[in-house]
């Protein structure tokens, strides 16, 4: 069949992160409907993670093309960037403080941005509570989403914006994400000026690293008070059943951990044994590389849905750099093919560019001497 033109064509997204609500504002900004379907109950049901550093080459261009770069420059943390390095001692070795000036990656809660993008749509565009099973329909379109409570829906073109595990995916590639060896098991720390002054003290501001070349931390500062830290080890993805634990069993995982790191200093083993409340597992996964997939005139992907990596500072950045692209590139083609194409020959390659250079990456995160520290391109 003929591709429909963009102007008439029902635009499903799935998945209402940062990528996703980005592209739905900007189509929304040129006079494009769009509905955003979501598995997530309502917008308030689950937290939404840490803290960002959105960059001026890729994160605040989307945000700029979005018309929302001055709100989020009101709610942002230019301080966030101060970056510490720190050994097993507790001693810090590398310390990157940024200037007055400097708005190159400035820090913002997830959960901060997702609410400004949010707030930016009309009402009724996130439809929530609509968990996507599969996309059906032939290559060509119209495509059909099957969701879990059994209702259908029609759409022109479905973009996958549904992350490292997206239902949509399948449709154009029968790629699945791979685990790095790599696992994080996140801590959560509040009100830290005043129940955890050691720990705010060591993480300044913005981000403190320490690693010993087999395990590593990296705590992170976040708006209202808070402090996540990361406890980053090479591991099978199940190592907590291995263990014999579960998730929830705190105190084992914390004695456990307090084995492990028993050689560092009791100023950074803190950060094991004062969290308030449970971990959070958090296995670090990434899609094969080079990941592409044929061309299809009604489904694409951006972000994780088409190029999960481990986490090193792009992930949010390139799926709101591609959400811009994608909105801007139907904006002003004829049709829905012509604008997937224009997209993808920009979105893929870059993607397989930046997917090579950090294929690996996440074991960097053991390393003593992080690369990159204290850069523009350092991990966040």
């Amino acid at each position: 069949m003929n591709s429909p033109r963009t102007t008439r064509a029902r635009i499903s997204v799935i998945g209402a992160g940062p990528g996703g609500l980005t592209c739905a504002r900007i189509l929304q900004q040129h006079g494009m409907p769009v509905a955003v379907y979501d598995r997530d109950p309502g917008p308030e049901a689950r937290n939404q993670g840490g803290s960002l550093d959105l960059h001026a080459d890729n994160g605040q261009i989307a945000l700029k093309a979005a018309g929302l770069l001055d709100e989020f420059f009101e709610l942002a943390r230019p301080e966030g960037q101060e970056m510490r390095q720190l050994d097993p001692a507790g001693r810090i070795t590398a310390h990157h403080v940024p200037g007055p000036d400097e708005l190159f990656k400035p820090e913002i809660d997830r959960g901060q941005l997702r609410d400004l993008l949010l707030g930016s749509l009309q009402p009724g565009t996130v439809r929530w509570g609509r968990a996507l099973d599969a996309v059906g329909g032939p290559a060509g379109g119209p495509r059909q989403l099957r969701f879990a409570d059994g209702t259908t829906v029609e759409a022109d073109l479905v973009i996958g914006a549904d992350g490292a595990f997206s239902r949509v995916r399948p449709a154009v590639s029968a790629a699945v994400p791979e685990h790095t060896g790599i696992s994080f098991l996140e801590a959560w720390f509040s009100d830290v000026e005043n129940r955890h002054p050691e720990i705010a003290e060591l993480v300044g501001r913005g981000g403190a690293h320490a690693a010993d070349g087999e395990r590593g931390l990296f705590a992170q500062r976040n708006s209202g008070d808070h402090v996540r830290v990361y406890l980053i080890r090479r591991v099978p993805a199940d190592w907590i059943s291995r263990s014999g634990l579960t998730v929830e069993d705190t105190g084992g995982l914390r004695a456990l951990l307090l084995d492990e790191y028993g050689h560092w200093s009791p100023r950074l083993r803190r950060m094991i044994t004062e969290n308030d409340g449970p971990y959070v597992d958090r296995p670090i996964f990434a899609l094969p590389v080079p990941h592409t997939w044929e061309h299809d005139p009604a489904v694409t992907l951006l972000g994780d849905a088409a190029h999960l990596m481990p986490p090193l500072g792009v992930g949010v950045n390139l799926a709101m750099l591609d959400a811009a692209e994608l909105a801007l590139a139907l904006a002003g083609a004829a049709t829905v093919d012509d604008a997937i194409r224009d997209y993808e020959r920009v979105m893929l390659p870059r993607a397989v560019e930046t997917a090579e250079a950090l294929e690996g990456g996440a074991a960097d995160l053991l390393s003593v001497d992080v690369p990159g520290f204290g850069h523009h391109d350092a991990q966040q």
